[in-house]
């Protein structure tokens, strides 16, 4: 897609280039402002994070306890073969753009490929260009500078978590689940409470504020993803019944949403908003903490609903997940299942179909509208092939770690096949006795990868000395190279090496510093908090652009400051911080601040 798409898309919201016909419903306006206001369907769309499709009481786990889950899926149509990514910021690419993740630069968590590029639109732009007002509330994990935060893509109020988790690089030093500090609106701000609970309060809230105008909610919690904190009457019942802590935790976690969820409907009731709103429930790949395997690959411990494997799998336990949909204004619900192969893909095309939204110019979506199926009216739904892979790689490569879905058949590594009608556990491999299948997928496959992979090349550079965003910080979590994604790797002093692929808005003076610790901590180089691995700094090194410049330090300095004129362009920074006394010691900067003079 041209790097303009974006902008066109945000300036005149054409028909929609779509896998299927969408009906506009919406009169064309320059502005959303222009439009009379009509009672659209309000959208809430929750994804939960790194819970699988068996840690639901409603699904049959004989340990864990979910009463509000539970008679949501009583009340909804229940997409029951659903496939996301098996990872996290590949799925939420996919959800909000309606397109296969690697298109849009993520195929990663970290190394600066969780960044969704700048001419993606998103689901938000959608609704926002369709006079809605968008919310986000809990984790973005697409990108924490500019031009690849929330803001930047179609949110008009969001309060997230830095990075992939709390307690992640980006994140602000010290968070722990209770009374932190989340960024809001692009300014770390304080909050109280665990974070679960504060990320539905704030939703409550943004709904409440306006509620004469529809509203687009995103609530991508940032739990049960580990590390796993939770008030001890969450995971007491679970500890006190003999369940080992780690799952018990987790189990406890996933409590707390469901509680979270019951509050949120009660709250729609009460506002007199819940018959007119489109509930979506959902998570963004399989278990992680829910399920543990022997080396043999069988079930050891937990449940998961009779999958096989785990988050971060090609195999269905890894991608297969569950998604709730209610509309009652709508007619969607009743308890009822849809069957039929679908996946993330399809989340956009369906809420532009049920919402009758216009849709954006000249981009090409991967999904269909659910809409046929959702309204039984499932003889008007072709049979497709989906995909799914996991990277996890700074460059793609082909052939690794990917499946080929049919709603019959899946493809593994292109040779592996299950029938999934008859084992859906998949521990037959039935291959041998059906290689036309397989050499039809492995052909699919490669038309796919030969599609998607025309930027692959590419890198999502953060933009440096732009107003939106001046000063800025990078973290090591970006960079491309040996990652220190997580407090714990700053504090351990963990191995880091690579660079930040950076964009020079305009030519100017740079003041660029180096750090160990973010500014917040108020640690000095040299010094380490209680339970840290100290390292002496004598000096650090910048290399950007044609500088490479080196500096030594006085006891007690927080950074290692630099001056340098840069010219606009691409180009790369890489900084380290050296202990050139005891033993020749070079790390790189886990923080790099950039601030344009």
């Amino acid at each position: 897609m041209p790097r303009t798409s974006r902008r066109r898309f945000l300036k005149t919201m054409g028909a929609g280039t779509l896998s299927l016909a969408i009906p506009a419903r919406l009169p064309a306006s320059s502005s959303a402002a222009d439009r009379p206001i009509r009672r659209m369907p309000n959208v809430i769309l929750i994804i939960t994070d790194d819970q699988g499709y068996g840690d639901f009481s409603c699904h049959g786990n004989p340990e864990l306890r979910t009463p509000h889950l539970d008679h949501l899926h009583g009340q909804s149509v229940r997409i029951t073969d659903f496939h996301v990514d098996p990872t996290c910021s590949p799925t939420r690419a996919s959800l909000l753009t309606g397109r296969y993740s690697s298109r849009t630069g993520v195929w990663h968590t970290i190394m600066g490929r969780s960044q969704i590029r700048q001419d993606e639109v998103t689901m938000a732009d959608v609704f926002s260009r369709n006079g809605y007002r968008t919310g986000i509330f809990g984790k973005w994990h697409l990108g924490d500078n500019y031009p690849f935060r929330a803001q930047e893509h179609g949110f008009q109020e969001s309060v997230v978590i830095g990075g992939g988790a709390i307690g992640n690089a980006p994140d602000y030093w010290n968070n722990d689940y209770f009374d932190d500090t989340y960024f809001h609106n692009g300014v770390w701000q304080k909050y109280d409470g665990y974070c679960t609970d504060v990320f539905f309060d704030q939703a409550m809230r943004f709904i409440s504020a306006d509620k004469d105008r529809p509203f687009f909610v995103y609530l991508p919690t940032n739990t049960p993803h580990w590390p796993h904190h939770v008030a001890d009457k969450y995971s007491r019942p679970y500890l006190d019944r003999g369940i080992p802590e780690r799952r018990a935790t987790f189990y406890g976690m996933i409590a707390n949403i469901d509680d979270n969820v019951g509050r949120l409907t009660k709250f729609l009731q009460d506002e007199n908003l819940e018959a007119n709103t489109i509930f979506v429930y959902m998570t963004d790949n399989g278990t992680s903490f829910g399920a543990a395997y022997d080396k043999e690959g069988k079930l050891s411990e937990g449940f998961n609903g009779m999958m096989r494997g785990q988050k971060g799998s090609i195999y269905d336990g890894g991608h297969h997940v569950p998604c709730f949909l209610r509309w009652p204004a709508g007619g969607l619900g009743g308890g009822r299942n849809v069957p039929e192969l679908s996946a993330h893909i399809d989340m956009l095309p369906t809420l532009i179909d049920l919402c009758g939204l216009k849709g954006p110019e000249n981009v090409r979506m991967d999904g269909a509208s659910l809409r046929p199926l959702l309204e039984k009216r499932a003889a008007d739904w072709k049979e497709r092939i989906l995909f799914v892979h996991n990277q996890r790689v700074d460059f793609p490569i082909k052939g690794k770690d990917w499946a080929a879905m049919t709603s019959r058949w899946r493809l593994v590594n292109g040779r592996e096949l299950y029938d999934m009608s008859l084992d859906p556990g998949q521990k037959t491999d039935v291959a041998a006795a059906h290689a036309g299948v397989v050499r039809e997928l492995q052909e699919a496959y490669a038309r796919w990868w030969d599609d998607i992979s025309s930027r692959f090349d590419e890198f999502t550079h953060i933009i440096v000395g732009s107003d939106k965003e001046n000063p800025l910080k990078l973290t090591s979590h970006d960079i491309h190279g040996q990652v220190g994604w997580d407090h714990s790797h700053v504090k351990r002093n963990s191995r880091c090496d690579g660079f930040w692929a950076i964009e020079i808005e305009r030519d100017g003076e740079y003041l660029i510093s180096l750090q160990r610790f973010p500014q917040e901590a108020g640690i000095p180089l040299s010094e380490a908090p209680e339970g840290a691995e100290p390292m002496r700094v004598t000096h650090g090194r910048l290399k950007v652009a044609e500088h490479d410049l080196s500096r030594r330090i006085q006891p007690g300095d927080m950074s290692v400051d630099f001056r340098v004129n840069l010219r606009r362009g691409q180009t790369r920074l890489q900084g380290w911080l050296v202990d050139g006394i005891e033993n020749g010691q070079t790390n790189a900067a886990f923080y790099v601040y950039i601030k344009r003079l």
